[in-house]
């Protein structure tokens, strides 16, 4: 990987994290865009997967730290997800749209249900609604805009021939 798309992969990158942080409190949705595994998986693919594991923990701390409870439960789950999309990406990641739609489906709904279990506050129905209602729509959500996202930002991270 040249120099040049590893600074266009940080700034697309640091975009997505800027958004969850500005845009996602805004849209105030129970089944949000969540902008940081969207940043995750469109870092983890251009990694390696020890790289996309050290990625994702880094990641899952900034978001563990806004939150009083489950510290390190977001940790573990964008750990657990940065290094499988890194370690599927020649499966997965290609110029499909519907390929990464299913990709960032995937890994956010894993991501839900790794945070969901690990921080053990929702029990019984409660957690199975959770998981597969909300976390599946709140999937849903961020596969869409993470496909409309990779769409826009595709002239920027693309290598360019010179």
């Amino acid at each position: 990987m040249s120099w040049s798309s590893v600074v266009r992969t940080v700034i697309a990158c640091a975009v997505f994290v800027v958004l969850h942080y500005t845009l996602r409190p805004l849209l105030g949705w129970r089944a949000s865009i969540d902008f940081l595994i969207i940043a995750l998986l469109f870092g983890a693919v251009r990694m390696r997967p020890g790289f996309a594991a050290v990625y994702g923990f880094l990641l899952g701390l900034v978001a563990d730290s806004l939150g009083l409870s489950a510290f390190g439960a977001g940790a573990v789950g964008m750990t657990l997800v940065g290094f499988s999309a890194s370690w599927l990406k020649a499966v997965f990641f290609a110029d499909n749209l519907a390929l990464n739609a299913f990709f960032l489906f995937i890994g956010k709904w894993t991501f839900d249900l790794v945070y969901l279990l690990l921080e053990r506050r929702m029990h019984g129905m409660e957690l199975v609604t959770q998981v597969f209602v909300w976390s599946s729509l709140a999937a849903a959500v961020t596969a869409g805009a993470g496909v409309l996202a990779l769409t826009l930002l595709k002239p920027l991270v693309e290598a360019r021939a010179t």
